[in-house]
């Protein structure tokens, strides 16, 4: 074998130009971009968290504890290591605007801070003003800073006064930007910051008040974070405490970002592999126009290995090409856009050329280009001299020799392997890759049998040529069925996984709640106001129900004496958990196992736990869980399981103790309350003014704010399909005009036979949209059996097919054949049959 004769050639073939290549450049370049563009912002966002994370933590480091303050240990043990320490407690609570005679409320998540707040980093407020300042209030009242949606919420400006509790505060700034903004995670209502001093007469923070707080800590240069991490966790083991460093300040926005970045990045891999049809149809289409020099090259004794070699190379060299356009778009699309993108982001990102995701992307379209190039560059070896006049890519040799499908099974394997390396998921990786093969093989499999049963309907007909006609190309071996259906039907399973995705996530928000769920959910209810919150409301005859218990939070430290993470990876395991005391059984919850103490016991702890969990976790009647409340160790034995329906919207608790066992612990009370909505606005006016500690969190706002953040995840998605579905358009494009030859020929026939122009038109058009609906059928099996696996194995939910979102997917794919078809029939329908059919002979 001669590779310099092979590169010779290579290169005088190529002086021919990219016609033949246009789809084939088009598919790498657009998936090879998109990945690109996803990995380039991931690496932005990244490096933003990395460069700002002392500040988004608002300290070096941070130690969290729940319903409680540092204890004098602690304290003493924090001013030890650190240079400096700053406290914040976090709560809610209802901001109380009174105006024109009239009373308006809205939540909001508080953060009362010290003199040092911040650490890290800097507040901005609007108008521009130093922190301290707008502490400081006007008119002998305290200042407080809002961020803009509660302004606008009470259509408060700079000077307006507004309550928390039984303080006044003047409003002195709108809350534009503050250090620790990433760190909070999800809350219910916008952030508003004050001094901690200034809350003393509120009345908030009383004993059992449900508060968190957290102690920034600035360390010194030198300081060792993994050993601090260590002390402190050792030295205060079953406290409750949770450390956070700047090594990850930004906690879980951190790795929902990259979660998020790996699973559009894999949506985008599915793009790839879409545009891998197409690549795998140019390169084939080029390869049959080339089998007159192929056959010639063989006459003259090239060999196979120096063919093979030749167009390679030639491939090769475009591949370089497309992945250079790809990587090219990657960078200039998110750069271009990178103002408008930091604008829109509440956590800060550094744009910049990162190699990591483009090192990743020109990777996946090379893996990709060669897997689906190898096969058709495989077949050149059926060519033979003697066979210089036939269609020799098309016969021979069904499968590849054996060293091709080796060097196929290998290369996926390397796909496969790089896909899990720089996702770091290896399950979401191989059941994204598990769905891509299966959907691939669903719709190859589909494919034959809708040329089969094309074959067989379209000889029965009669009295119909059009459909005829439709049908019989649609049946066609070797024809663009195959093409059509794998490149469409892919891209089309992709978003209608998405939609049936995306519309069973909304019904479990939306519809499986209870026929009647409560209006409100009031917490931070004292002990002795828990009468008076019953009596306003007993009397109240629009309210049909009003379910009560006290509220406390733990943290399950040991299970049997072990370490209870050591026991098991739960959920209940992780951070703290609300519990209560009842001297009685909860109603509408059934005893499955084991017995309720007597109302009167007076014994050693006993708790009653969630069936479903206990079975989870590996717990039974007998077992001894500790559960750490406020600093202290209680351990009780399970007495009892319990089925609980947490969907039901009512009060639900994991674990229920006999009242003696949290006897003297500090704690408040919660309550929901079913009332008819005209009566909502009444019952939160009479209790915020009886009660203004009490903190009213509306059901119908919870659940918007739930929504809001499935629809930011949902349109990342739906981009991610939507370019796998252009890249399956381009495909269909090259399907359509690698057709047209054959179109044009057929026109041909049928003119002289005497057909118009308006049947063989209607007749291309007729076959364009069957083709397309049956891609959209498949790809709609494909894509609810995708959705109800995520929905049963990963959201745990029922599944229902969502059929606006199907009904869409099948019109979307025949209308989208329908158009790529006809937009290659006019040229067929132009030219003269003679002209045709003499270049025949």
């Amino acid at each position: 074998m001669s590779a310099g004769l092979a590169a010779r050639l290579a290169r005088r073939e190529l002086r021919g130009g990219l016609r033949g290549f246009r789809i084939f450049l088009a598919c790498l370049a657009l998936g090879v971009a998109a990945i690109a563009a996803v990995g380039m912002v991931r690496s932005a966002i990244q490096a933003g968290l990395e460069r700002e994370s002392a500040a988004i933590l608002g300290g070096d480091a941070e130690i969290e504890l729940t319903y409680r303050y540092a204890d004098p240990a602690e304290l003493e043990w924090m001013q030890g290591v650190a240079t400096t320490v700053s406290e914040t407690v976090d709560f809610r609570s209802m901001a109380v605007v009174e105006r024109d005679g009239g009373t308006e409320r809205a939540l909001t998540q508080i953060r009362a801070v010290d003199g040092a707040y911040p650490l890290v980093g800097e507040v901005r407020l609007e108008p521009e003003m130093p922190i301290e300042a707008a502490f400081a209030g006007a008119d002998g009242l305290p200042g407080i800073v809002v961020e803009r949606a509660l302004a606008d919420r009470l259509a408060l400006s700079p000077g307006d006064r507004l309550r928390l509790g039984t303080q006044d505060f003047v409003l002195m700034a709108v809350l534009a930007r503050y250090p620790d903004s990433a760190a909070g995670g999800f809350g219910l209502g916008p952030r508003s910051l004050v001094l901690a001093d200034d809350l003393s007469e509120s009345g908030l923070l009383a004993e059992g008040t449900l508060f968190s707080t957290a102690y920034r800590l600035d360390l010194p240069p030198e300081a060792d974070l993994q050993a601090l991490e260590d002390e402190a966790e050792s030295r205060f083991e079953g406290s409750g405490l949770r450390w956070r460093d700047a090594r990850r300040g930004a906690g879980g926005t951190e790795r929902f970002i990259d979660r998020l970045g790996s699973f559009l990045v894999l949506i985008g891999l599915s793009g790839l592999a879409v545009g891998g049809v197409g690549i795998s149809a140019a390169v084939r289409a080029y390869l049959a126009g080339k089998t007159a020099t192929i056959a010639t090259l063989r006459t003259l004794g090239a060999t196979r290995a120096t063919i093979f070699l030749t167009y390679f190379l030639q491939i090769g060299a475009l591949t370089l090409l497309g992945l250079a356009i790809g990587l090219a778009l990657g960078i200039a699309v998110p750069l271009a856009l990178a103002p408008l993108i930091t604008a829109r982001l509440p956590i800060p990102a550094e744009f910049a050329i990162y190699p990591r995701p483009l090192i990743e992307a020109a990777l996946y379209g090379a893996l990709v280009a060669m897997i689906f190039t190898l096969w058709p560059l495989a077949r050149t070896e059926n060519v033979r001299a003697a066979t210089l006049f036939r269609d020799a890519m098309g016969a021979g040799r069904a499968l590849p020799r054996r060293r091709y499908m080796g060097a196929i099974l290998g290369l996926l394997a390397v796909l496969l392997g790089a896909a899990v390396l720089f996702s770091g998921t290896w399950k979401l990786t191989l059941s994204t890759a598990g769905g891509i093969a299966g959907a691939l093989l669903l719709l190859t499999l589909a494919a034959l049998g809708v040329q089969a049963l094309a074959r067989r309907f379209g000889r029965g007909l009669r009295g119909r040529p059009g459909l005829r006609l439709a049908l019989g190309a649609i049946g066609k071996r070797g024809g663009e069925t195959g093409s059509v259906v794998l490149s469409l039907g892919l891209g089309l399973s992709v978003l209608a996984a998405v939609g049936q995705i995306d519309g069973n996530l909304r019904r479990a928000i939306q519809n499986d709640l209870p026929e009647v769920a409560p209006a409100y959910f009031f917490v931070d209810i004292q002990p002795d106001q828990i009468e008076g919150f019953r009596a306003r409301l007993d009397d109240d005859p629009q309210v049909s129900r009003v379910d009560s218990a006290p509220m406390l939070r733990g943290i399950v430290s040991e299970i049997n004496g072990r370490a209870a993470r050591e026991v098991a990876d739960h959920w209940v395991l992780h951070g703290d958990r609300g519990l209560t005391y009842s001297a009685t059984p909860p109603d509408g919850e059934e005893i499955v196992a084991g017995e309720w103490w007597a109302e009167d016991y007076a014994g050693p702890p006993l708790v009653s736990f969630a069936e479903e969990e206990a079975l989870e976790i590996g717990l039974g009647i007998g077992d001894e869980i500790t559960v750490n409340v406020l600093g202290r160790d209680v351990t009780a034995t399970i007495a009892n399981l319990r089925r609980v329906d947490f969907g039901s919207a009512a009060i639900a608790f994991v674990m229920s103790m006999n009242p003696g066992a949290l006897a003297g612990a500090p704690h408040s009370w919660i309550s929901t309350v079913y009332a008819a909505e005209e009566a909502e606005a009444a019952i939160l006016r009479d209790l915020a003014d009886a009660y203004p500690n009490i903190t009213a969190i509306r059901v119908r706002d919870a659940i918007d704010q739930v929504t809001r953040v499935v629809d930011g995840i949902a349109a990342a998605t739906r981009y991610g399909a939507a370019a796998t579905l252009l890249t399956g358009f381009l495909v269909l494009i090259g399907a359509a005009a690698a057709g047209e030859r054959s179109r044009t020929y057929e026109a041909a026939i049928l003119k002289t036979l005497g057909a118009s122009r308006r049947r063989i038109l209607s007749s291309f058009a007729l076959r364009a949209a069957l083709l397309g609906a049956a891609a959209g059928l498949v790809a709609l099996g494909a894509g609810v059996l995708g959705g109800w696996a995520v929905a049963r194995f990963v959201m745990e939910t029922d599944f229902s097919v969502i059929w606006s979102s199907a009904v869409g997917i099948v019109l979307g794919g025949a209308l989208a054949s329908l158009l790529a078809g006809l937009g290659f029939a006019w040229r067929p329908l132009k030219v003269r049959p003679a002209q045709v059919l003499r270049a025949q002979d």
